[in-house]
């Protein structure tokens, strides 16, 4: 018996396969997932490859279903869409598994790291915060793609050091720190001279989400190097992922923070830039009274390992499983402004 997990994003996927024993047999790298930038045919597609190249990869019968499969996605938010994905795999590729259980990118997260509940904070390519209560209760923030949210997020970094870049130039906001080094930045990336040149990769045949947001490393790179303009970028990102968590603390249940403590999972490349967040994520949340600290956790294993767990639980299988083992704490947040550092030293 087999079941697997896909950790599905915007950008990039990864397919975990585990036997009986819990021990995982294959992990399979893949496109991204996201089936509203994809289609839903086009979705299904690529998650039905990764699952054919993982059981070539473990020597299994390529005519051998899984027993379930958990699909943990990007966009996965609405249970329609999701029954439309989950009958699409089911009818134009039918080899795939027996069952399927489809949610957000947001649930596999948490579950990768307890199966009490906790938030989730993901700061990728685009940005989503999800909270799920020991009840099943549930409640997001954010999550609403590039043209409404995606605040604290790499594509949200990128423009806004864009758009500064071009208020500044038009004269209609001034911005106070040097210019030069980010101008050179995304005149590097996009490949462009002017201003007008960069048009295209915002509205017309060029532009692609995931490329675009790809100018976040090289503002976190010039971030490193002292750049005063990249610095307060990340700094307003670190803020509006702040304001994630304080939109989801009222819907908290006690039983979750009944350790003392609520864990929060940190997802996405965008936390790399820990410590250039660090100072604007703490500032909002002085901002306010918290009574519980709050645990920063980067995960050591992917979240398809919590579809795993989830597939499993749907058909009632007792997945082997040590959370312990999934994650660590990279920072803890107390509202005394006696914030301590766990690991890394940031």
């Amino acid at each position: 018996m087999y079941v697997a997990g896909v950790e599905g994003g915007a950008t990039h996927s990864k397919l975990l396969m585990c036997n009986e024993a819990g021990a995982i047999i294959a992990s399979i790298e893949g496109p991204g997932t996201n089936h509203w930038m994809l289609g839903i045919p086009e979705c299904a597609r690529r998650i039905a490859k990764m699952v054919d190249d993982a059981k070539k990869a473990a020597g299994v019968p390529l005519d051998v279903k899984l027993k379930a499969l958990g699909l943990s996605l990007s966009g996965c938010e609405q249970e329609a869409t999701n029954r439309e994905l989950e009958n699409e795999l089911r009818v134009s590729h039918p080899t795939v598994s027996e069952s399927y259980v489809v949610v957000s990118d947001t649930v596999g997260s948490i579950l990768t790291a307890s199966n009490l509940g906790g938030l989730v904070l993901i700061s990728g390519t685009g940005s989503n915060a999800f909270l799920r209560n020991p009840s099943g209760s549930q409640a997001q923030s954010g999550g609403w793609g590039h043209m409404l949210g995606d605040e604290g997020a790499a594509w949200w970094i990128s423009h806004r050091a864009i758009k500064t870049v071009f208020d500044h130039e038009d004269n209609f906001v001034q911005c106070p720190y040097p210019l030069d080094r980010v101008w050179s930045l995304i005149r590097k990336h996009f490949d462009i001279e002017t201003r007008f040149d960069l048009l295209p990769h915002c509205y017309g045949e060029k532009f692609e989400k995931s490329f675009f947001a790809g100018l976040c490393k090289k503002l976190a790179e010039a971030a490193e190097q002292g750049d005063e303009l990249c610095i307060k970028i990340f700094a307003d990102a670190g803020q509006a992922l702040g304001r994630f968590v304080l939109a989801l603390l009222p819907k908290v249940e006690a039983e979750l923070v009944s350790s003392g403590s609520l864990c929060i999972v940190c997802v996405g490349s965008v936390w790399l830039s820990w410590k250039f967040l660090k100072g604007g994520f703490t500032k909002v949340l002085n901002s306010t009274n918290i009574p519980f600290e709050i645990s920063l956790v980067k995960l050591t294993n992917s979240m398809g390992l919590g579809a795993c767990y989830m597939a499993a639980d749907s058909i009632k299988f007792e997945l082997k499983r040590d959370y312990s083992k999934n994650y660590e704490v990279f920072y803890t947040y107390t509202n005394n402004n006696n914030s301590k550092v766990q690991t890394n030293g940031n």
